[in-house]
């Protein structure tokens, strides 16, 4: 019984060591598409664990890929130049794209490259949209005013016919006679 209890623990053993050994870098991925407005920002959201290089490139169907930022876990980041200014890292492997363009709509791609030189990849998809909400609030609240404008007017015009048709009933019925005669044929 004993034997059998030291062979498991051997075996138990060795298999945590292997495990420590080949630890592997493992990657998660939150969303496979993010969607932005027009200088807004956006986050692409991953859990990198292990000791590993991070890269993140862009691609879109104008442009074959362009580096985004490269650093090591817990490291500083070297970002591009297109990107500069505009890209914060983050420990486990998130990105943060802020003042976004339209041009920034594409594939996003995450390759966490391991100490031993294994890699893996993932990637997400941005959309960047226009905010055209404003240009339809701006609108609507215009055309509301005009049709205030447009209704006062109106109502301006009907009281003034009104008056107008008061004044004129009570000036004739000043200026009639107050016995009428009938004019005779001749």
């Amino acid at each position: 019984m004993r034997a059998a209890w030291m062979h498991n623990t051997h075996t138990l053993c060795l298999i945590s060591c292997l495990l420590l050994y080949t630890q592997a870098v493992s990657v998660h991925l939150e969303q496979t598409s993010v969607t932005a407005p027009v200088q807004g920002s956006a986050l692409f959201s991953v859990s990198v664990s292990g000791s590993a290089t991070v890269r993140w490139s862009f691609s879109s169907a104008q442009l074959q890929q362009l580096p985004v930022a490269v650093w090591i876990l817990g490291g500083a980041a070297n970002v591009s130049q297109m990107y500069e200014g505009r890209v914060q890292t983050h420990l486990n492997g998130s990105l943060t794209l802020t003042r976004l363009r339209l041009q920034d709509s594409g594939y996003y791609r995450l390759t966490v490259t391991e100490e031993n030189g294994g890699s893996r990849d993932t990637g997400l998809m941005l959309s960047v949209r226009e905010v055209l909400y404003e240009d339809t609030r701006f609108l609507l609240v215009f055309v509301l005013v005009l049709g205030t404008l447009a209704a006062l007017l109106m109502l301006c015009v009907w009281l003034l016919n009104k008056l107008h048709s008061f004044i004129t009933a009570r000036r004739n019925s000043r200026c009639l006679p107050e016995h009428e005669t009938e004019l005779q044929p001749l």
